[in-house]
């Protein structure tokens, strides 16, 4: 991962509140702060807010809050917030551009968005800040020239960085879209590349921590990106955080045992004489003790240290091939300044020794030095103490070990050494592939004098062969590097720690997590620790904390402290994992003594994703919370490589209670993917003992749960039972989506039955999608459903078809996904059986052509390319070049006139009642025939013939069905011979009972055909579905008006969701024939808490002129059924829609729509008034496209309207209505599955 990591993404982990400690746990939860910042939300440019605080140029954006608002420090690319102590200055761009400028010089440009506001812009659906759409970032959008250019975001001068600053952020983007991204920093005449990447990036956000060091005066940051002609260069930036970048203040008095600078600022003791100016003015370096100190800085050579071969002196001016290399020294932190490097490979390590020095007796000889691991996890860094005896020099005794990957920051750390006898220190350094290892800044302290007369080396020192039994990392015996020897294998390090045994002696899977911490080696895990706490192994005796003192003789890992300077917490990883399978667990103990803040969790390290897999409770000052104390993680199926990974963080300083953290005995158990149970095979499944043999995939951070019937939560299968439920938005997510998924089952048939129900509500919810997996092969989508289906469980079913010879297993697969944020996804029911389904009552075409048989001439299209030879532009479904539908080219050459193609669906289980099957056809402008629909039962009867016009619009058909046997449905072309033409079919529906008259509905059984696929200029919401008796999430009316009860159905959206940027939903009809006259009449309900809320409902007519609105009513509505009506004429095509908005700030709050009649050239009759409760009907003759009409409507506007008034009042309470008949339920006899015979069409 590019610059060096930190648990920022680490999702809901609670705490106690706290000072600093908590900023710096809400970075890592959430990967952003909060706070309230200083600009009007809205604003959309680079916007300056006027700093009303009089203070010296130089105490502005120095990240101290010297106004008491913090106003000094607004606009500094963050907003200030007078933060306590440790917490980060921030930018989510939530409210402006925090000062950051785009400095482009062509037309590719950074921007401040809304996360899907433009159509053109990155295509990002969600921020990192809220994970949601409604969030903002600054982006750069495809740039279609063929030149190669770079857009480039600045900063506003920044003044002064402290030596522990550190910059966060967090970008998005995918590998395609960009060549090169890079974070520069400049500061008088140089700039300093802080990092770069040419990728390739991950599908997600990925996090980005980098170290600016020590920099005195004016700076300034910039992040570029670069696309050339193969590169389209869309990237999105977010929640930019600077950590710890202040210097300290001046202070009157110093705490006691620190430093007071000649600023009067104050440092702590360890600060002083380490080569970092923490005072701010170089005097923590330039004390009297100092001037003892013998300082490397390898500026002008190796000083007092001898180096073997490996390690060279060198700078980062003039580049380096590998991309590895540091970008800057530690000393000067400057491009120009020299430091020790080595590239040496394990088998050769390089050594740097330092003179023989005398015997420390009771003054320790502490050495501080800066080292840099980054490019490779195999890297290592090793510090050795050989002390020389009497007779011969012994062994090199390892004090300190850094392995892995540290990032691009130098990094401090001091080892004290107290020995009787004349030493050397010798530090060691090796790398893995593309890793470098660095050197910078060997501090020696006044204890550590040189002997004399200096001794040469002695005999065997620089040998290899004394120097590869030191090493953990080197070949053994005939193996190549990095492999493992054992008997007369040879593992690779891709065979390692993958839970499947090669040695017979288990050696490949001996350092992998799996430990008691009693072997030095402790297991595997190795501190990845840069701050001032790390973990180490430690004896239980040695502790001092009574909170171990119940624990067995014996060592543990434990939290420590450490030098470091840079980030607080502490890491500690094992090596690359895996692949795990779905059972995979890791069991441990482990004490946590932290009063009143800090934490300890368990993180999973998958490339750039962290997951917070489990997490401590928060300790407290009784008793019972101290002591040791087991728990059970389920890591579950993973790929390899994954890495754990514990983060933890406590005051260790902290006066009174002692506090602390500890694990011990950490076992994984079950983690092979070879390990099954009987669970495994069954897909069948009603989640109400457990999830069967469906497990949560981890390959995103949401997650689906089994849920409890529980509010408006509801299960299919008794209505009090248990489900899967999905919530894009809870906990924060980031990630594409949620997976359900199933172990490789082994087919019974050739073709399956799997049958399921499902949940989609609410009123911008996502798409849910059924996949089929096999190896080596692409997955099949089998089903998919996008936006809300109402407030209702809904079957669905589908085929799986399997090569029964060739063996191969499968695995099924649901995906949720996070192209919604409000609203939720569930499943129940699932149920698996052989032979094939019955026709699916819903189908998109979106995924396959649902068993339709094509004749060879239907296709299944999409127009993504815009380059499709024939077929309409956009599908139905999602309204979009992206969907699919089924198209036949009537063109003479392909189709002569009087010729048919035929497309036959699968067989429909027979009907219980009168049904009404819907369709969506598309005919092109040239005349391409007839369209005829034919049921086929015993015999075929055409049951509807269409000949129209064609045109630019998806057009609604409807035939009624009766079918009393299995039947199928066939959809013919009858070509007429014209060239360039095509029929299209789209979004068949096999409903329960009549077909309803054009743009009528009484919402009983669903929409009737009113669409309400989300627009994305109105913010993608779409209107819902429900009754009063179903539980819901949101408010909505008791009682419906049609059967006045709360079994009825009604239309609905609610209106809370419309917070900055979603601007309304639309509730559209099918395209209507142009009238000269016609009345639409509708009941609406409003219900806002107060007067200064104000819902509005609105009906517009649209067509491709224009659009008009018609009527409208707002404001604060009590909870009653009021009726509407108006009458249009359009002298064209056109659609009715009903728009929903909110006047004013959000609130809880439906606007519901019932019994919805457009009565056909037929004008309107206006009610007679009445007494009591009443509701107001407009009259409004409409006319779209005719200047003559339209200055009618402004005529009567300016004449006045009439307000007429009809009885409406509450309906009479009336006899209550059960709920909605079964749904067909799947019965279960002692928890075992009975499948319904419909499901499957199998005699």
């Amino acid at each position: 991962m590019p610059g060096f990591t930190s648990p920022v993404g680490i999702k809901s982990i609670v705490t106690p509140s706290g000072p600093w400690m908590l900023c710096v746990l809400a970075s890592l939860l959430m990967g952003h702060p909060s706070g309230p910042l200083t600009k009007a939300a809205g604003s959309p440019g680079w916007a300056w807010v006027p700093n009303l605080c009089r203070t010296p140029s130089e105490a502005m954006c120095n990240f101290v809050c010297d106004c008491r608002d913090c106003s000094d420090e607004s606009q500094c690319g963050y907003h200030g917030t007078s933060p306590p102590p440790g917490a980060p200055f921030t930018c989510d761009f939530e409210q402006d551009s925090c000062g950051w400028r785009d400095i482009s010089t062509s037309g590719y440009r950074w921007f401040r968005d809304r996360a899907g506001a433009v159509l053109e812009g990155p295509g990002l659906h969600s921020d990192h800040t809220l994970g949601t759409d409604l969030g903002w970032y600054v982006a750069v959008g495809t740039h279609r020239g063929k030149e190669a250019s770079t857009a480039a975001l600045r900063s506003p001068v920044l003044h002064e960085a402290a030596p522990t600053c550190e910059l966060r952020l967090w970008y998005h983007a995918a590998s395609a879209d960009v060549a090169e991204l890079r974070l520069e920093l400049t500061h008088g005449k140089e700039t300093l590349i802080l990092w770069q990447s040419s990728g390739p990036w991950g599908p997600g956000w990925q996090e980005l921590v980098v170290a600016t060091g020590r920099i005195q005066g004016d700076f300034r940051v910039t992040f570029s990106a670069t696309r050339n002609a193969t590169h389209r260069g869309a990237v999105v930036l977010d929640d930019v955080a600077f950590w710890g970048c202040a210097l300290p203040t001046p202070q009157a008095h110093c705490p006691l045992g620190h430093h007071h600078c000649r600023n009067k600022a104050c440092v702590e003791p360890h600060q002083l004489c380490d080569g970092d100016d923490n005072c701010g003015d170089s005097s923590d370096e330039d004390t009297p003790s100092c001037s003892h100190h013998m300082s490397t800085d390898f500026e002008t050579g190796l000083g007092l240290w001898k180096l073997s071969e490996g390690w060279t002196r060198n700078q980062s001016a003039g580049g380096h091939e590998r991309p590895a290399w540091p970008h800057r020294d530690h000393s000067r932190n400057s491009a120009q300044g020299f430091f020790l490097v080595s590239m040496a490979e394990p088998v050769a390590p390089a050594v740097l020794s330092s003179p023989e020095f005398q015997a420390s007796g009771p003054h320790n000889c502490s050495l501080i030095f800066y080292h840099y691991l980054h490019g490779s996890e195999a890297s290592c860094l090793q510090l050795f103490l050989q002390t020389q005896s009497p007779s011969a020099p012994q062994v090199p005794i390892l004090l300190r070990r850094r392995h892995g990957e540290l990032g691009t920051a130098w990094v401090r750390d001091r080892v004290d050494i107290q020995s009787e006898h004349p030493f050397r220190i010798h530090l060691a350094g090796q790398t893995g592939p593309g890793g470098v290892v660095g050197l910078d800044d060997l501090i020696l302290s006044e204890g550590c004098k040189p002997v004399l007369e200096v001794s040469h080396p002695p005999p065997g020192l620089w040998s290899p062969a004394s120097w590869t039994a030191l090493s953990s990392l080197q070949p053994q015996g005939f193996c190549e590097p990095r492999h493992l020897s054992c008997g007369d294998l040879c593992v690779p390090p891709e065979q390692l720690c993958d839970f499947q045994q090669q040695c017979e002696g288990g050696e490949d899977e001996q350092e992998c997590g799996t430990t008691d911490f009693e072997p030095p080696t402790a297991g595997g895990w190795e501190d990845a620790s840069v701050g001032r706490l790390r973990w180490g192994r430690l004896l239980a005796q040695d502790s001092g904390d009574p909170g171990t003192s119940g624990a067995a003789a014996g060592h543990f890992l434990s939290l420590q402290r450490a030098w470091g300077q840079l980030t607080a917490e502490a890491r500690v990883l094992t090596p690359p994992l895996g692949p795990s399978g779905p059972h995979c667990e890791l069991h441990l103990a482990y004490h946590f003594q932290s009063h009143p803040q800090g934490f300890l969790a368990l993180v999973v390290v998958e490339g750039s994703t962290r997951e917070l897999v489990w997490q401590a409770p928060s300790s407290n000052s009784g008793s019972s919370s101290r002591g040791w104390k087991v728990d059970t993680v389920l890591l579950g199926a993973r790929r390899r490589p994954f890495q754990l990974e514990f983060v933890g963080l406590v005051d260790l300083d902290s006066p009174g209670q002692q506090q602390g953290a500890g694990v011990d005995n950490v076992i994984m158990k079950d983690c092979s993917t070879s390990v099954a149970t009987k669970r495994d095979t069954e897909v069948s499944c009603n989640f109400e003992r457990d999830t069967c043999g469906w497990y949560t995939g981890h390959l995103t951070d949401a997650h689906w749960h089994r849920m409890e019937s529980r509010g408006p939560g509801y299960d299919h299968t008794t209505g009090e039972g248990y489900f899967v439920l999905l919530d894009p938005t809870e906990p924060p997510a980031r990630g594409p989506g949620g997976h359900l998924i199933t172990q490789p089952q082994r087919p019974a048939a050739s073709e399956e039955c799997l049958s399921f129900w499902y949940h989609l509500h609410g009123p911008q919810i996502g798409t849910l999608r059924l996949v089929m997996r096999q190896d080596g092969k692409a997955d099949t989508h089998l089903w998919s459903q996008s936006g809300t289906h109402g407030n209702c469980w809904h079957e669905a079913w589908a085929t799986l078809h399997h090569q029964m010879d060739s063996g191969a297993q499968y695995q099924l697969l649901f995906q949720g996904l996070r192209d919604g944020y409000h609203g939720t996804m569930a499943l129940d029911d699932v149920a698996l059986r052989p032979g094939p389904c019955w026709a699916p009552k819903r189908c998109s075409f979106e995924d396959s052509t649902c068993g339709f048989s094509t004749g060879g001439l239907w296709t299944r299209q999409t127009n993504t390319t815009g380059r499709a030879a024939w077929g309409p532009s956009i599908d139905h479904t999602t309204e979009t070049a992206q969907g699919h539908y089924m198209v036949v080219n009537t063109s003479p050459q392909t189709l002569p006139r009087g010729h048919i193609a035929s497309l036959t669906s699968e067989e429909h289980r027979p009907l219980a009642q009168p049904s009404c099957l819907t369709f969506w056809y598309h005919l092109s402008l040239q005349n391409p025939g007839t369209l005829q629909v034919h049921v086929e039962e015993a015999e075929r009867r055409q049951v509807l013939s269409i000949s129209d016009h064609g045109g630019l619009a998806w057009r609604l058909g409807s035939v009624d069905v009766q079918a009393q046997r299995a039947w199928r449905v066939v959809f013919e072309a009858v070509a007429a011979g014209v060239e360039r033409s095509y029929m299209a079919v789209d979004d068949l529906l096999l409903q329960d009972g009549p077909c309803p008259r054009p743009a009528s509905c009484d919402f009983e059984t669903g929409l009737c055909g009113w669409s309400h696929v989300p627009w994305p200029d109105l913010g993608r919401y779409s209107w819902d579905w429900s009754s009063g008796a179903t539980p819901s999430r949101y408010p909505q009316p008791p009682v419906d008006h049609t059967l006045g009860t709360d079994a009825g159905h009604f239309a609905l959206f609610e209106t809370s969701v419309l917070g900055p940027g979603g601007r309304a939903a639309w509730l559209r009809s099918q395209p209507l024939p142009a009238t000269e006259a016609s009345c639409l009449r509708f009941w609406y309900q409003m219900g806002f808490p107060e007067q200064f809320y104000k819902g509005e409902l609105r009906v517009l007519l649209r067509s491709a002129r224009g659009q008009l609105t018609v009527w409208g009513a707002g404001g604060h509505r009590r909870h009653q059924w009021l009726e509407g009506q108006v009458e249009v004429a359009s002298t064209e095509e056109f659609q009715i829609v009903f728009e929903a908005t909110l006047g004013g700030q959000p609130a809880l709050g439906p606007i519901a729509l019932d019994d919805i009649e457009y009565l056909a050239g037929q004008h309107c009759q206006l009610p007679a008034p009445s007494q009591g409760d009443t509701a107001v009907a407009t009259s409004v003759l409409a006319a779209i496209g005719s200047a003559l009409l339209l200055m009618l409507l402004v005529l009567l506007g300016l004449l006045g309207r009439l307000w007429l008034r009809k009885k409406g009042g509450c309906p009479s309470p009336g006899r209550t209505v059960a709920a909605a008949p079964g749904f067909d339920n799947i019965l279960f006899n002692a928890d075992q599955v009975t499948l319904p015979a419909l499901v499957t069409n199998n005699p």
